[in-house]
C-alpha cells in the first residue's frame, strides 16, 4: 500500500466519466445549428478543455469570434439539463472509494469545473456526502495549475499536502499537485489529447486503466 493519508481526484476524466453527457449536449447543439456531427471519440478528447475547447472544436471557431460566448452559454445550458444522465464513476473507482471508507482515509475532489455543474452531478450520483472536500474554481482566486485549490482542500480536511495523493488526467493536475508538494498519479484512462505523452508530466506514478488504481493504492 502506498503511504498517504488522503486521496484527492480531478473530476472530469479522472473520477467521473462525464464525456457521454458532454457528447449529448454538443451533438444537440451542432444539429441545432446545422453543423456536421463530430465522432464521440473526438469530443471525448476535447472534454479536458471544458466548454471553451468543445466550442472551438465543434464550431471550428476562435475564442475571439463575436458569437463564441453566445454559443458557449447555449452549450452549457444544454449540458446543465442532462449533466448526470450518463455520467458515472470510471470502472474500479467505486472500489477505491469504498476502500478509503473502510480505512478511514478521506477522499475529495479538486476540479476546474465550476460549482454550478459539479454540485448537482455529485448529488445525483450520491457522492457529495461522502466527499471530504470539493474544491472548484469558484472557491479560489487561481485555478489549477496554480496550487491554491490544492492547499484549500488540504486545509479543509486538515491534512498536510505531503500526506496527500492527487490523481488527474491533465498535465495541469500533475503540475498543481507537485507545486503543492503532493504525490501524484497520472490517469491514463482520462481525456488525453491526441499526441499527448503522459509519461512526460513527471507524475510519481502513471496508471493506464482506472481499474488498476486500486491495486496501486492498496
Amino acid at each position: 500500500m502506498l503511504n498517504f493519508d488522503a486521496l484527492l481526484f480531478d473530476l472530469d476524466g479522472t473520477l467521473l466519466d462525464t464525456a457521454p453527457d458532454f457528447i449529448t449536449a454538443l451533438k444537440i447543439q451542432l444539429q441545432r445549428h446545422g453543423r456536421e456531427p463530430l465522432a464521440d471519440e473526438v469530443i471525448r478528447t476535447c472534454v479536458t478543455n471544458g466548454s471553451v475547447g468543445l466550442i472551438q472544436r465543434g464550431f471550428d471557431m476562435p475564442t475571439d469570434h463575436p458569437q463564441f460566448e453566445t454559443l458557449r452559454e447555449e452549450f452549457l445550458a444544454l449540458y446543465l439539463s442532462n449533466l448526470a444522465d450518463k455520467t458515472a464513476l470510471f470502472a474500479g473507482l467505486q472500489q477505491v472509494l469504498d476502500e478509503c471508507s473502510t480505512r478511514n482515509i478521506p477522499w475529495g475532489i479538486v476540479t476546474n469545473k465550476p460549482w454550478k455543474y459539479t454540485e448537482p452531478a455529485l448529488i445525483e450520483l450520491g457522492l457529495m456526502d461522502s466527499a471530504a472536500t470539493v474544491i472548484c474554481p469558484d472557491h479560489v482566486a487561481l485555478p489549477k495549475p496554480d496550487p491554491e485549490a490544492m492547499y484549500l482542500a488540504c486545509s479543509q480536511i486538515n491534512i498536510a499536502p505531503d500526506k496527500c495523493l492527487y490523481v488527474g488526467d491533465h498535465v495541469r493536475d500533475i503540475d498543481a499537485g507537485r507545486a503543492a508538494g503532493m504525490a501524484t498519479v497520472a490517469a491514463g484512462w482520462g481525456y488525453i489529447e491526441a499526441g499527448e505523452n503522459i509519461h512526460h508530466w513527471n507524475a510519481d506514478w502513471v496508471v493506464d486503466q482506472s481499474h488498476e488504481l486500486h491495486s496501486l493504492l492498496f
